[in-house]
């Protein structure tokens, strides 16, 4: 008799070059690169996320990744004040100021940060969003963040498949390094869900298309295969019902580490697992001979993991040894 099948997973598709704890990665695109960001900082890979915050459309993070490659000067010129803030089109919204001074200072510290990690990093980790954009009425140019301005300076457009290829070919020129293109699964029902479904065809489709020019330097990783496809289920959302919930994330997490990463890498990723979670207990007596133990075996564990910053364990475990004196 057969075994019983309840639902379908999608099948595994390696990544030309996998990451590992040498690896140096920047990662831009919508809010779901938070969450592949995060995932990736947990467990302690050297990690750049969104310099200039989250970004939704292609086109968007092309710009973006321009201003970075360029070093681009930010001016006066390019700001908007709302709500007591100053802001930037090409900027989301967390990277913002009280007055101009600050706004500029802290959108050029995100461009050089961008520019620094960029130039030093092996890997770039794209989450794309949605094929709508907005652009500018005054002058043309596309919008990463409308900041709630009047909807009247928009006009709201969707990108066709070779205005995505034409920024992912950019992406590709300006950033030599390996490529990770994801779609995101949040849902942009903003957009309608028939219009979101359009969009993300359109993404996908592009992708494929720039896969087959760049064979040996771009991959292509199925997190909205996974949710839509394989968990397909209302209990993997949030309560929004847009973002994918907690145990979502962390299972298509999970499953980009079975492609992404070596068995080598993998073995040492639990390694530092267990000694992030050792310094996250709390001991009931801290004072107990065997918490000492405890503590300096983990100072042992650290001490053989060599290339991984795991400094702030380091230190948690040594000022525990220190009061148990």
């Amino acid at each position: 008799m057969d075994k019983m099948k309840f639902r379908t997973e999608i099948e595994r598709i390696a990544l030309h070059k996998p990451i590992d704890y040498s690896s140096r990665i920047v990662t831009l695109g919508s809010c779901f690169a938070e969450n592949i960001s995060r995932i990736l900082l947990s467990r302690k890979f050297c990690v750049t996320p969104q310099p200039t915050g989250i970004l939704f459309n292609p086109a968007s993070i092309e710009r973006s990744l321009r201003l970075m490659h360029t070093r681009h000067r930010i001016t006066a010129e390019e700001l908007i004040e709302a709500d007591g803030r100053w802001l930037s089109y090409d900027f989301h919204s967390s990277i913002s100021g009280n007055n101009i001074e600050e706004a500029t200072r802290n959108m050029q510290q995100a461009t050089y940060t961008g520019n620094e990690a960029l130039s030093d990093a092996t890997h770039l980790i794209i989450t794309l969003g949605t094929a709508w954009i907005y652009r500018r009425r005054d002058n043309g140019v596309i919008v990463a963040n409308c900041h709630k301005q009047p909807a009247t300076l928009f006009s709201r457009e969707l990108l066709d498949v070779e205005d995505i290829c034409s920024s992912l070919r950019s992406i590709m020129e300006m950033f030599t390094g390996d490529v990770i293109v994801t779609i995101s699964p949040v849902r942009h029902i903003g957009d309608g869900l028939v219009d979101n479904s359009l969009s993300k065809a359109l993404l996908r489709v592009a992708v494929e298309r720039i896969k087959s020019e760049y064979p040996t330097r771009i991959s292509y990783f199925p997190s909205y295969e996974i949710l839509i496809d394989d968990l397909r289920d209302y209990r993997f959302y949030g309560d929004d019902l847009v973002h994918p919930s907690s145990q979502a994330i962390e299972y298509i997490g999970e499953k980009f580490f079975e492609v992404a990463t070596t068995p080598a890498c993998q073995q040492l990723m639990q390694r530092i697992e267990r000694i992030v979670v050792a310094s996250n207990h709390r001991p009931m007596n801290p004072r107990s001979e065997q918490y000492r133990d405890f503590c300096q075996k983990q100072l042992q564990a650290i001490a053989s993991i060599e290339g991984v910053d795991l400094s702030k364990e380091k230190e948690f475990f040594e000022h525990m040894l220190q009061i148990n004196l």
